[in-house]
């Protein structure tokens, strides 16, 4: 018991460690003070208090709705200062209307008083000097407001300039402005709806299109589904040489198909009868080569197979081409046509005008896009067919022999690797060097190859899925370190000013936000039903479609909602950068300190993205 109780006597060397630890929080938290510059200082200012003063006024005053002005000007005329002759005293002024009352001249710098009637009750406006002898000169020299009140009267103590000495007669000029009518959305209102509206759409697109991206990019990067993705080294070697061979042959044959596309042969409806004889003939070719009942088939009926799949293949590529011809001439047909007088686009009157535009600009895109997709699936495709190559030579030669390939193709393949990132680079830097650009990066890349040949079992599986697992997080988190208002800067430098910046950079960080949930939602999976379809002898995309897209549907959609609700608040950031939505016209306002309709702008912020996370949060309960 006693020595318990010396064990729990404080101990002096724990009290000054603690008091150690004390101080230094303390001193980081003043040096935090310091880097910061927090001052009070400025904020009791008296012209500081006067400006926050005012823009919190105003920010509490939304430009909402507004009313038609009755607008009252007076003017009443002063010498400053009093010149020979003219007898100080109050000005003869016409009272059948409204009148101001003022002396008929002052000193510089002198406060008379100033008092209006018969004006209508309840109006407001500035008062100002108008140093001119002209009473339409329209300069109001330090303009305030007055306030008339019930009687019409209203009484001001002003200021005369004390820099504005003149020997012709000036104005004091008031004027007031009083509501008349039933109120109407402003012109900031309507503004703000049509922007909110955007950047709703804009965040919309920008998540459906992350969406679709991140999708199957989120299998790539789930370490459970791609730590058992493993590959022998001549099947490797193989894929990575099939890549370049596949995605150049491929550029070369949809370029041959654009161009083969693009040859009138009949005007429009020769083009629609090629779309639907076209997709005839693939149809019952595919139906012909894929759903055969016949199981192992003679070698002239595979040889033949093959052929109908390529033709397919060619006839789809061809037809594609022609059905995106067709979309873009119809959007054309019906998008408003330029007045020939002005060449200027007749207004969007039409209902379907947005119908019209959408069909010409997915056209469009898929059109612009056919190149680099048809080239991928051919890479994909000859990647895919030398890799079963390498897999069956890996499990038909001896190792002796095998070793020796292996060597072959590996310095091979990664002499053609090295050699494609040292052209991205030279695309980049603009090196001009061969021997740096091809020579070097190509004799070190074969070197590679086959020293890695040379030290691995030729029968041996490299963990290529690993591999992939960790370029794909990398990149993921390379592009979601960058902020969404950057990537907008640089795609408003790619497309221009507008929404369509804001929604590729919204996009961009989407896909790398929502694939990092996803592949992680992926790994949290339960592994009982893939080892089910697996015992199966199922394949890797049978294991995927059938063991875990049922399982991560649900929280996928969650996710997508979610993102849907971020994007919203993000494109309000957007905007700033000249990426559209509501964000651009809420910082012109508040450079423009116009922070009435900055608050109206505000306001809509606040309500859309307090709609979108109720809305968010009851589809959640339903989907989940």
């Amino acid at each position: 018991m006693n020595q318990r109780k010396k064990n729990n006597k404080p101990s002096l060397w724990k009290s000054i460690r603690t008091g150690l630890y004390f101080a230094l929080a303390l001193g980081f938290i003043a040096y935090a003070f310091q880097v910061t510059d927090i001052d009070l200082t400025e904020f009791r200012k008296p012209t500081r208090v006067t400006s926050w003063t005012r823009a919190l006024r105003a920010l509490a005053k939304p430009e909402i709705f507004e009313y038609e002005k009755a607008e009252t000007i007076v003017n009443a005329p002063i010498y400053l200062p009093c010149p020979e002759g003219v007898t100080p005293g109050l000005a003869e002024q016409d009272t059948s209307g409204p009148y101001l009352v003022v002396p008929t001249c002052g000193a510089l710098g002198e406060t008379i008083t100033v008092e209006g009637f018969n004006f209508p009750p309840g109006a407001v406006g500035p008062i100002g000097w108008v140093p001119s002898s002209d009473p339409a000169y329209d300069l109001l020299l330090r303009p305030e407001d007055v306030k008339v009140d019930s009687d019409g009267h209203f009484s001001y103590e002003f200021t005369l300039p004390d820099d504005r000495q003149s020997e012709d007669v000036q104005y004091i000029r008031v004027i007031v402005r009083k509501n008349v009518g039933a109120p109407v959305w402003s012109e900031n209102a309507k503004l703000t709806w049509d922007k909110i509206i955007e950047t709703i759409f804009m965040a919309f697109l920008a998540t459906l299109l992350g969406t679709i991206l991140s999708f199957p990019i989120s299998f790539l990067a789930a370490r459970n589904l791609m730590v058992n993705v493993k590959s022998p080294l001549t099947s490797l070697a193989l894929s990575i040489i099939g890549w370049p061979v596949g995605i150049f042959a491929g550029g070369l044959l949809a370029r041959w198909m654009m161009n083969l596309s693009s040859i009138e042969f009949g005007g429009v409806w020769m083009d629609i009868a090629s779309v639907v004889v076209g997709s005839s003939v693939v149809y019952f070719l595919l139906r012909w080569a894929l759903l055969s009942a016949e199981e192992n088939p003679a070698l002239f009926k595979r040889l033949l197979r093959i052929g109908a799949l390529l033709l397919a293949a060619l006839l789809l590529v061809f037809i594609m081409y022609d059905f995106t011809s067709l979309g873009i001439q119809l959007g054309q047909s019906l998008m408003p046509k330029p007045d020939p007088l002005s060449d200027a686009l007749q207004p969007e009157t039409g209902p379907f005008t947005f119908l019209a535009n959408f069909i010409y600009q997915v056209s469009d895109i898929t059109h612009t896009i056919m190149i680099v997709a048809v080239a991928l699936v051919v890479g994909g495709v000859a990647s895919s067919l030398l890799g079963r190559i390498g897999q069956r030579t890996n499990e038909s030669l001896s190792p002796a022999p095998l070793r020796i390939i292996n060597a072959l193709l590996a310095g091979v393949a990664f002499a053609v690797l090295f050699m494609l990132i040292g052209a991205g680079i030279d695309w980049l830097y603009q090196i001009g060097n061969k021997m740096y650009i091809y020579i070097i990066p190509g004799a070190v890349g074969g070197a590679l190859g086959i020293l890695i040949a040379l030290f691995t079992k030729p029968k041996s599986s490299l963990p290529v899925g690993l591999v992939v697992y960790f370029i794909m997080r990398s990149i993921l988190n390379i592009v979601r370190s960058v902020e969404a208002v950057i990537m907008a800067i640089v795609f408003v430098i790619f497309v221009g000013i507008g929404p369509f910046a804001g929604m590729m950079a919204l996009g961009l960080h989407t896909v790398a936000s929502l694939a990092k949930l996803y592949s992680e939602q992926v790994e949290s999976i339960l592994p009982g039903p893939l080892e089910a379809i697996e015992a199966t002898g199922a394949s890797r995309l049978q294991t995927i479609v059938y063991g875990v897209i049922p399982q991560i549907i649900p929280p996928y959609i969650s996710y997508t909602m979610y993102r849907w609700d971020i994007n919203v608040r993000m494109s309000t950031i957007i905007g700033i950068t000249g990426g559209g939505g509501i964000g651009f016209l809420l910082v012109q306002n508040i450079n423009l300190l116009n922070y009435s309709a900055a608050s109206t702008q505000m306001l809509a912020i606040a309500i859309v993205v307090a709609s979108m996370d109720y809305i968010s949060s009851k589809l959640r309960e339903k989907t989940v």
